[in-house]
């Protein structure tokens, strides 16, 4: 089924005008200071929230352990 009339490419391209996403801004991790993405842990210290802080070393996430 079609519409009765279409929607010209100004109304389209007005309303398509906030469908951009904005980039993500990082923020500093509180224990080394590096730039880190929300809810991701610290590629350096490992830090994801307070109280949290995991070791990956197989992905080289934080603090190596012999």
């Amino acid at each position: 089924m079609l519409p009765t009339h279409r929607q010209s490419h100004g109304r389209t391209r007005r309303r398509r005008a906030h469908d951009a996403l904005d980039a993500k801004k990082p923020t500093l991790c509180p224990l080394s200071g590096t730039n880190k993405k929300h809810h991701r842990a610290c590629s350096e210290s490992g830090y994801v929230r307070p109280g949290l802080v995991i070791s990956v070393p197989k992905l080289k996430i934080g603090p190596q352990r012999d």
